[in-house]
């Protein structure tokens, strides 16, 4: 078991396993920088908590998939429906806020786990799929700050992206 303390000192206790989904706590492991506790300073309670249910999903998906490739377990346990499984699991969970969905960026970039990078990533990329300019600024409360002589020969040079 590791224990990792979120920014606001709170600690989780993981196993080793769930805690090696991040590349940075992974690396520390395998260098033997750590003994039990690894501090997250950039990560609070509540965004900690979530890439960790996160992580702990798809170890244990991972290892039902391990044990269905194995010729001893039981027929009938096949990895296809455990990838729809957690597809609609991963979905589910990325259902957030804009706000939880920042800083769940935040952390997986800062923790270096990429499978959850990519998901929040991806997430933020379907929201802004087929809105105009002036409805991803509304999204994201992002301030216009060019002058309209600006902005027009932005547009001038990239009609494509005003389309």
């Amino acid at each position: 078991m590791i224990t990792l303390t979120s920014s606001d000192g709170i600690q989780f206790d993981v196993r080793k396993a769930v805690a090696k989904e991040s590349q940075i706590i992974r690396d520390m492991i395998q260098d033997d920088c750590v003994i039990t506790n690894i501090p997250v300073a950039n990560v609070n309670q509540k965004i900690l908590a979530m890439v960790l249910e996160y992580c702990q999903m798809h170890v244990d998906k991972a290892e039902v998939e391990a044990n269905a490739s194995n010729p001893q377990t039981t027929a009938g346990e096949g990895s296809s429906s455990n990838k729809k499984d957690l597809k609609d699991w991963d979905k589910e969970f990325i259902n957030v806020d804009l706000d939880t969905l920042y800083d769940l960026i935040l952390a997986a970039n800062y923790l270096n786990i990429s499978g959850l990078l990519n998901l929040t990533t991806q997430a933020v990329a379907d929201i802004i799929k087929g809105k105009t300019v002036e409805e991803i600024r509304a999204t994201f409360n992002i301030k216009n700050d060019f002058t309209p002589e600006e902005e027009k020969a932005i547009r001038k040079e990239n009609p494509w992206a005003f389309e």
